[in-house]
């Protein structure tokens, strides 16, 4: 994929020589970082913010033959959990098939089309996707992988009502929809929406849907919006 100014990279810190960071991407690629685009304000330490082997995200600014000049301080906490948690989504899609499938030439393949947990994704909706890459024995090992899966994972639900009666309504529910990451979510009519989370352990899914609800409510208050929750 070809990088321009402004994207977001995961990076792995490789080297730290006086007031540079040098990386590489995922790639392969090699980037490098200025101390004044570590932090904000004056920086007594690099390694209080970076460290060998560390993975970290940065923001392209410029894009050379062999080298990338990146930015650490302007990435928001936003943009760093998003593309962490899309990392992660797709190491452990990536794991998923690797056990399933024979040829893992088919990975390549997918890898053209779409990300792979997207691919995972899909495919659990609709088994025709999957059959653009796989072989009739593939499938059916990963149907059944995700059969198994599903019984051994533990769910926690909540349905909450979102209403907003000011002009900028449509704007505010998506931001408080964007407190949701990382958990199912589905809209059911009449400002209703269903909030599952899962998880192999009940306990951990009840404790993630519960501090999402609570970081909902919160900003549902800062917006003063009517926010109800009912399990």
């Amino acid at each position: 994929m070809e990088l321009k100014e402004d994207d977001l990279v995961l990076c792995t810190v490789t080297q730290i020589e006086g007031a540079t960071v040098f990386v590489e991407l995922e790639d392969g690629k090699k980037g490098s970082i200025s101390m004044s685009e570590i932090a904000a304000g004056r920086i007594r330490n690099l390694r209080e913010y970076v460290v060998i082997n560390k993975k970290i995200v940065c923001k392209v600014l410029k894009v050379e033959k062999n080298n990338l000049e990146l930015s650490l301080r302007r990435v928001t906490g936003r943009e760093r959990d998003e593309l962490l948690d899309k990392y992660k989504k797709e190491k452990t899609a990536s794991a998923l098939l690797k056990a399933v499938l024979k040829d893992s030439n088919s990975i390549d393949k997918i890898k053209k089309d779409m990300p792979l947990a997207e691919f995972v994704a899909k495919s659990k909706e609709d088994s025709k996707i999957a059959s653009k890459y796989l072989t009739k024995e593939e499938i059916e090992n990963l149907e059944k992988t995700f059969s198994e899966k599903q019984e051994k994972e533990k769910n926690s639900k909540a349905i909450v009502t979102i209403k907003s009666f000011s002009s900028t309504g449509i704007e505010d529910i998506k931001e408080i929809l964007e407190e949701t990451k990382g958990i199912s979510i589905s809209y059911l009519g009449s400002g209703k929406f269903s909030v599952i989370s899962t998880s192999q352990d009940f306990k951990e899914a009840k404790n993630k849907l519960d501090s999402t609800l609570e970081s909902m409510q919160k900003k549902a208050k800062e917006k003063k919006m009517v926010f109800e929750i009912s399990q």
